[in-house]
């Protein structure tokens, strides 16, 4: 399993995006997303995505050139139409206009549609905190619907349909909360297939419904399912995703889960909150500290060392992979140096 530094690891991303026809800055912005989500832990949204991209764009799924229309526009909320832009140029162009309306008028919401596939929902909502704003994120996966099982069916009916929330901090990272409504993201199944490893208990079930730690069941004819959050009380997670299909799917025009196999692109919508139109900065950072020490001062539970807040496992993360490397499991890697080639690159100078 390789270990690659993060810069390296991003300029091999450049090269093949930009030689997929991204212009410099577009692939900039997707690659130095999915670098972070390796930094972040998040390999199911990271380099293992660079070939997929770099094959849809190929295959015409995915326009390298697009660029990201605002098709509805009033003072707090607009609908944004990527062209089919990747997914990270039109999310950012998104969440950046919402951060300026919300900048103006205290509060926007911004909903995307016609793009691809946007990545690391978190990464998003980041963009406002680290502008001492909030943000909040829906994403659905438009009409595609066949990879979580709802509560109490056996058959994939839902996608993965990811929350995410930050909020900044005065001297520290942002709190950070970014989760699928299902128990895992289809790409960490992904992972495991492509690393040759077992799923933990809980994630999967085969298509008879019966419980398995093979990731390959997921994938199998016919197919298993992912289970919606919860466990015992998955009917939360199975009503979460609801949520974010009717937020993330109806409101952008994206569609909601109707069965496909095949994703058009992500349902997108967006919400930014300018604090300061609600209360002071400083008496917001107060509450914020105050509640970290609060929960913090818990005993701890058997087998824990500290209490955790949302968001410091990604950050603590970052700060150490950055400096270690990242690993890249042989599979990926090897379907990197294929893509490589294919767009007429030479893996063998990385």
């Amino acid at each position: 399993m390789p270990t690659i530094q993060p810069q390296t690891l991003r300029d091999i991303g450049y090269a093949l995006f930009e030689a997929s026809g991204c212009t410099v800055e577009d692939a900039r912005a997707v690659v130095d997303h999915l670098v972070e989500s390796n930094l972040f832990g998040h390999d199911s949204h990271g380099a293992i995505r660079y070939y997929e991209y770099t094959r849809a764009i190929r295959d015409g799924r995915f326009q390298p050139r697009a660029t990201p229309e605002v098709v509805r526009d009033k003072p707090c909320t607009a609908v944004v139409d990527a062209g089919g832009a990747l997914g990270q140029v039109g999310a950012t162009f998104a969440m950046n206009l919402a951060i300026e309306k919300a900048r103006q008028h205290g509060l926007a919401t911004v909903t995307l549609r016609n793009t691809s596939h946007v990545g690391r929902v978190g990464a998003y909502p980041l963009m406002a905190a680290r502008q001492k704003m909030i943000g909040l994120a829906f994403v659905n996966a438009g009409r595609l619907g066949y990879q979580i099982a709802p509560f109490g069916g056996v058959d994939g009916r839902l996608s993965t349909n990811p929350i995410a929330f930050a909020a900044p901090r005065p001297t520290a990272d942002p709190i950070l909360v970014d989760m699928t409504t299902s128990v895992v993201a289809e790409g960490k199944v992904r992972v495991a297939i492509n690393q040759g490893k077992h799923v933990p208990e809980g994630w999967l079930i085969d298509a008879q419904g019966n419980p398995t730690t093979d990731p390959n069941d997921f994938r199998a004819d016919p197919p298993g399912a992912i289970l919606p959050m919860g466990g015992v009380v998955a009917h939360k997670g199975y009503g979460l995703s609801f949520v974010v299909e009717l937020l993330g799917g109806a409101l952008s025009g994206e569609g909601c889960a109707a069965g496909s196999h095949t994703m058009r692109s992500n349902g997108v919508l967006f919400t930014v909150y300018n604090i300061e139109h609600f209360t002071d900065l400083s008496t917001y950072y107060e509450e914020v500290e105050a509640l970290i020490r609060h929960v913090k001062s818990s005993r701890l539970a058997p087998g824990f060392k500290e209490i955790l807040a949302p968001g410091e496992p990604e950050f603590r993360s970052a700060q150490r992979k950055e400096a270690e490397g990242i690993e890249i499991d042989e599979t990926t890697w090897s379907a990197i140096c294929q893509e490589a080639r294919t767009l007429g690159l030479d893996p063998d100078c990385w």
